[in-house]
């Protein structure tokens, strides 16, 4: 196919009526991005209430472990002067 053959199909195709819609389509695609739209925000909402339910218990854990005392002497110190 040259570039007048090309040219001519490229001018048959843009001078045809374009195609028919199908009428429920676009209430089909409204639906369809709403849904996605609740599902986005609901996966944000429970990602963050993961996060906020990590950080409490962290906050817990270390507040009963506390990690950051030095932790007892395992051997005792030598007695003299008895």
């Amino acid at each position: 196919m040259n570039r007048a053959q090309r040219e001519a199909a490229v001018r048959r195709i843009m001078e045809q009526t374009p195609p028919r819609v199908p009428p429920g389509l676009y209430a089909e695609a409204v639906r369809r991005g709403s849904r996605l739209l609740r599902r986005r925000a609901a996966v944000r909402r429970l990602l963050w209430l993961l996060l906020l339910a990590a950080a409490v218990a962290f906050a817990v854990w270390a507040l009963t472990v506390q990690p950051w005392v030095r932790p007892p002497s395992e051997t005792t110190p030598p007695l003299t002067g008895w």
